[in-house]
């Protein structure tokens, strides 16, 4: 085998070791009993389940290079970050922030979670090698758990709403971390697709379509109410990626770019409002939006956006969830101003006001964790050599073409740890 892919043995094990050590000693002496509640939770959580780990990983096979990555790795993921999530969730009830029980609604909330670090994920994937991805993964759900308890503390928004940030999050964070990873040689075409590659990236499309009502309404008390808003404007948005795509494209074909991304706009945009819709024609007319901007933004943003701010936005993150997001985020703002004006007849509109700021305050502050945390993670990623000598793999500078899936099942050169750490410092740059 060549020696220039890299071996993670000594250092991805022994990261997962650690970290699984860490969750195993805090659970046994920091978790309060399991509660016995919430039962009716169960069926919306395995479908969340299903949603999260099959269909996200299926969702992102697009490239032809990265299938293990996005199955393999978004499960490792997946499996350490909810005991991550439950963590950390229980360490915010120690620090006396809230209120904490382990039961099926706060394994519900980690898995939740974990969706803003698989869209991330997308974001990155075929640029960043395991243990990055795993300190990304960690890094990303401190961040998006602190940008959740600034909107509930200061901002006094109600708890499942920030929770339902997590497309938000995600995309922005993910899109900030791939603006400073290394560029890849003019030429590569490890950013292509095959038919194959495609297949399973529709795969997993239709089983994310299928559970995403289950999704938006998992953790609302009108649940009935957010799973026919949900459906509604999914349907809606799958039957617009089609026509918008024949019409956007210059053959006239269906292009599944398009219907890969658009299909699930409905339910992006629905994340918000969902449970307080009161007439479904809105949820479909904003399903129908969600497609047309993920279509548009896929026409746009790739060609002139990401070129200008040099963003490698691998699976099309920002026009499937970002967008989408943003266009719920101003849609849940207007239905509030217009269903709290008509019910007060526009009498206390300072009150009104108020509300609106917060609404705003709480998505503007979303936003600008996720970018912000976004680009100091990426630093600490990149510069690896200089905070995280101790760990191998992040002290090398790898190109981007031996970044396949060949490099994370080969093998260093045949040296000792401590001569290997030894060359690493002193040529830091050199693989």
């Amino acid at each position: 085998m060549p020696a220039r892919y890299l071996n993670f043995r000594c250092s991805l094990p022994w990261l997962l070791l650690l970290l699984q050590t860490l969750c195993l000693i805090y659970s046994f002496f920091g978790f309060p009993e399991p509660g016995d509640v919430y039962p009716h939770l169960y069926p919306g959580f395995q479908d969340v389940n299903h949603m999260v780990i099959f269909g996200f990983g299926f969702f992102l096979m697009v490239l032809r290079r990265c299938g293990f990555s996005s199955t393999g790795f978004n499960f490792l993921l997946i499996v350490l970050g909810v005991q991550c999530s439950l963590v950390m969730e229980d360490f915010l009830r120690f620090l006396g922030l809230q209120y904490y029980e382990v039961d099926l609604k706060s394994l519900a909330k980690a898995v939740v979670s974990m969706t803003a670090v698989v869209i991330s994920t997308g974001a990155v994937l075929g640029k960043a090698n395991p243990v990055q991805l795993i300190v990304m993964t960690l890094m990303e759900l401190i961040f998006f758990y602190i940008s959740r308890w600034i909107n509930t503390t200061f901002l006094q928004v109600t708890e499942d709403l920030p929770l339902m940030h997590v497309h938000l999050f995600g995309a922005y964070f993910g899109l900030a971390v791939t603006s400073r990873f290394p560029e890849p040689p003019p030429g590569l075409d490890k950013s292509r697709s095959t038919p194959k590659s495609d297949l399973f990236s529709m795969l997993g499309t239709v089983f994310v379509w299928v559970f995403w009502p289950s999704f938006n309404s998992l953790l609302t008390d009108s649940s009935m109410k957010a799973v026919l808003n949900t459906y509604l404007a999914l349907a809606v948005s799958a039957v617009a990626a089609f026509m918008l795509s024949a019409l956007t494209s210059k053959d006239g074909k269906f292009r599944m770019t398009h219907i890969h991304s658009a299909v699930l706009a409905g339910g992006v945009t629905l994340s918000y409002t969902a449970h307080s819709i009161r007439h479904p024609w809105i949820a479909m007319i904003l399903g129908l939006l969600g497609s047309v901007i993920t279509i548009l933004g896929s026409h746009c943003l790739q060609r002139c956006f990401n070129p200008a701010l040099k963003l490698q936005d691998t699976s099309g993150v920002h026009f499937t969830f970002g967008l989408p997001a943003v266009l719920g985020a101003v849609a849940s703002v207007v239905l509030h101003v217009v269903e709290t004006g008509i019910a007060q007849q526009w009498s206390d509109l300072s009150s009104l006001g108020y509300f609106v700021f917060v609404d705003i305050g709480a998505f503007c502050q979303t936003i600008s964790t996720a970018l912000i945390t976004g680009l100091i993670t990426v630093t600490i990623l990149c510069q690896g050599t200089l905070v995280f000598k101790w760990i191998v793999i992040l002290s090398v500078s790898y190109s981007q073409k031996q970044l396949t899936e060949k490099t994370f099942q080969q093998c260093l050169p045949n040296k000792g740890v401590k001569t290997w750490l030894l060359l690493l410092l002193q040529h830091p740059g050199e693989p």
